[in-house]
């Protein structure tokens, strides 16, 4: 597939899907990565890091019609939507991102006392789906990953990206920056 076709196909899911509601919360789908991504633009983040934020819950989207979790979404949709951008040529950091915003939110609920209670209630509700709780063996593991903690900041943009009332990005911002990214280099 090349580039164009990616993108076309990728951010084809938002045009198309993007305005449903998302699964419990008082925004839509498009609001909802358009704030997260937003999030990360703020902190100055790089393109891959925004475009993981953008596309973290596109699992919730590629994978409609799946096993869903209780009216809140696709089951495992971090992976489902990490795999699927992969197959469209995203960089493996970008894609383990977006894999590993469940995971953050296991972690969170291990190590923060607190952290559940200000979950909002669908994520509460999904946890169970997502494997719960980590114990200490897998939260020891997360914290050696590379991605641990700019996973922990996707989660938190996640949690905080639930406003209502707030501009939807420009797609072609977002877009160029998946071009960027997904274009062959030239090294001259």
């Amino acid at each position: 597939m090349s580039p164009e076709q990616a993108i076309a196909e990728v951010f084809g899911l938002y045009e198309a899907h993007g305005t449903a509601d998302y699964i419990g919360e008082p925004v839509s789908q498009i609001e909802h990565m358009s704030q997260a991504a937003q999030l990360a633009m703020a902190e100055g983040f790089d393109d891959e890091v925004v475009l993981a934020a953008f596309f973290h819950d596109i699992g919730h989207l590629c994978g409609r019609g799946d096993a869903n979790m209780g009216g809140y979404g696709v089951v495992s949709h971090e992976r489902l939507g990490a795999d699927y951008l992969r197959r469209a040529g995203f960089s493996e950091r970008m894609t383990r991102l977006v894999e590993y915003h469940v995971q953050a939110k296991r972690y969170l609920t291990f190590s923060q006392p607190g952290y559940y209670a200000r979950l909002s209630d669908a994520s509460r509700r999904t946890l169970a789906y997502q494997g719960g709780v980590m114990n200490a063996e897998e939260a020891v593991a997360f914290e050696q990953d590379p991605l641990c903690a700019v996973s922990l900041r996707m989660r938190y943009w996640d949690e905080q990206a639930k406003k209502i009332h707030v501009p939807v990005l420009d797609l072609e911002v977002l877009k160029a920056k998946a071009r960027k990214l997904l274009m062959p280099r030239r090294d001259f």
